[in-house]
């Protein structure tokens, strides 16, 4: 049987300020919910040059599969203490410009598999 395993690369840019505040929420909350509803937090990842250090968070999770992912995200945004957390986390303003997300399937040839 075909591996079916994907692997989703997230970029979240942040409004000036607001790295801090979201890194936050990431290393107190987030991995630990995302991992509640079946997430695999792989890395977490800031860039090193230019504009985007100072407000881009990157990181790689990994699903079972797609249909997995899709579930595990609306269990996930559902989530009571989701919702707190991103409250609490927001109550001085957003601290989420946008986001891009790109699912990935490894190749042959990939530590990853």
């Amino acid at each position: 049987m075909e591996d079916s395993r994907v692997f989703e690369l997230r970029t979240y840019y942040t409004p000036p300020g607001k790295l801090a505040d979201l890194q936050t929420r990431f290393r107190d909350h987030t991995r630990a919910l995302f991992e509640r509803h079946g997430m695999e937090n792989v890395g977490y990842f800031v860039p090193t040059d230019g504009d985007a250090a100072q407000n881009t968070l990157v990181y790689l999770l990994a699903h079972p599969n797609r249909e997995v992912a899709t579930a595990s995200w609306d269990a996930f945004k559902a989530d009571p203490e989701w919702i707190a957390v991103k409250a609490r986390s927001e109550e001085n303003g957003p601290i989420v410009d946008h986001i891009d997300s790109v699912f990935l399937s490894p190749t042959d040839f990939s530590a990853l598999r």
